[in-house]
């Protein structure tokens, strides 16, 4: 029985900005493309929201 089985282990990153991309393959490469590219979509999404948040409250205030 090992002494640290009781650590928790960490989860690897999918990917971090700016790491050494020699060592993946093709594979790894092409799935951190598609991690990626779901994160942009999300990013967009929130700024959408945000936006239209902004947008509506603007619209408020010139009634008034």
């Amino acid at each position: 029985m090992a002494i640290f089985d009781d650590e928790p282990k960490k989860k690897a990153r999918p990917h971090e900005i700016g790491q050494d991309l020699s060592l993946l393959s093709v594979g790894e490469l092409t799935e951190r493309i598609g991690i990626l590219r779901d994160e942009i979509t999300r990013l967009e999404n929130e700024l959408r929201a945000k936006d239209s948040t902004k947008s509506a409250a603007e619209a408020l205030f010139r009634r008034g």
